[in-house]
């Protein structure tokens, strides 16, 4: 699949070799290189996966690496849900307002 110019795409480079990490972090953590992946919008007139692209952000920053994936989804979220969390309602939060 080929991606033009225009289209949404995430793209992957290694900001920070091992070697050019932190000495302040954890032994594990140094051993492995500082990897981006950013969506924007291809500035290239083409591209394939693993191709060297450049991209415009929303906010507008231009930033190159490999193009990873053309039309990414959003796939973060906040965990499972808790427990505990779950039982609080709008009145327990404002509880102790009415009483004092």
């Amino acid at each position: 699949m080929k991606a033009k110019k225009g289209d949404w795409v995430q793209i992957h480079f290694v900001a920070l070799k091992p070697q050019e990490r932190s000495e302040h972090l954890p032994e594990d953590t140094k051993k492995v290189p500082f990897e981006i992946r950013i969506k924007g919008f291809l500035q290239n007139d083409q591209a394939s996966i693993g191709d060297l692209v450049v991209i415009k952000t929303p906010i507008g920053r231009i930033v190159e690496g490999n193009l990873e994936k053309i039309n990414p989804k959003y796939e973060h979220n906040f965990g499972e849900p808790i427990a505990e969390l779950l039982e609080i309602t709008m009145d327990s939060l404002f509880e102790g307002d009415r009483n004092g």
